[in-house]
């Protein structure tokens, strides 16, 4: 292991660390986290930031959430173990990555095209052979992986539309940063055969999912 990656994982151990003194992350998330090289996927001159708990901007007034965020959402999803999941909003694709490390397949939708391509890039570059991107409108999910055990929105949304809950699995979760009452508040649904079922989290800062594409 040569110096700069050395550095980048001890400088990982230290975020996570910081996470961890702040609210209750399962280790398996903190691990994999610790194991991340976050300052790959985070915009160009922003390296120095890229292992603090802050969100960064990326282009099309896109933005890299905070690690804190993403530990958050990543604990509410369980996404520990299971066959796939469908995010909705790859961005940079950090969150990606995370879920890679978790589960065997991550399918993620991005609708500005600069970002979908460099997401995928960085993916190649990383050796990391089970995370599809695909360039698109994420609220037209992936009918052709679907049913997914889960579902995860990396931007806020008044309410998941009913064609996205119909590609989730009966017994899967979706998580999503719902937008209530001017605020956005992580909330994590399961799917039964009897409907969904309802719980909420913390409160999150997204960027708005946005129809259609862009490049």
């Amino acid at each position: 292991m040569d110096l700069e990656t050395r550095i980048k994982l001890q400088k990982s151990k230290r975020m996570t660390e910081e996470i961890k003194n702040i609210c209750h992350i399962n280790q398996d998330i903190l691990d994999v986290m610790a194991h991340c090289d976050r300052e790959m996927f985070v915009p160009k001159g922003f390296g120095a930031h890229a292992y603090k708990l802050d969100a960064l901007p990326l282009v099309a007034d896109q933005w890299i959430s905070s690690p804190l965020t993403v530990a958050k959402m990543t604990q509410a999803l369980y996404a520990k173990g299971i066959d796939n999941i469908l995010e909705i909003g790859c961005g940079s694709g950090y969150q990606a990555l995370i879920l890679s490390k978790l589960a065997r397949r991550v399918f993620s939708i991005e609708r500005v095209e600069r970002l979908a391509k460099e997401a995928k890039e960085k993916f190649k570059h990383l050796g990391i052979h089970n995370v599809n991107v695909r360039y698109d409108d994420g609220q037209n999910g992936w009918r052709n992986y679907a049913p997914y055990d889960r579902i995860l929105f990396s931007a806020s949304i008044k309410q998941i539309p009913a064609s996205l809950f119909a590609q989730l699995k009966v017994g899967g979760i979706a998580v999503a940063p719902i937008e209530k009452e001017g605020k956005q508040i992580i909330t994590q649904f399961t799917k039964t055969e009897h409907g969904i079922e309802k719980r909420e989290f913390d409160d999150c800062l997204f960027v708005p999912i946005v129809d259609g594409k862009s490049h």
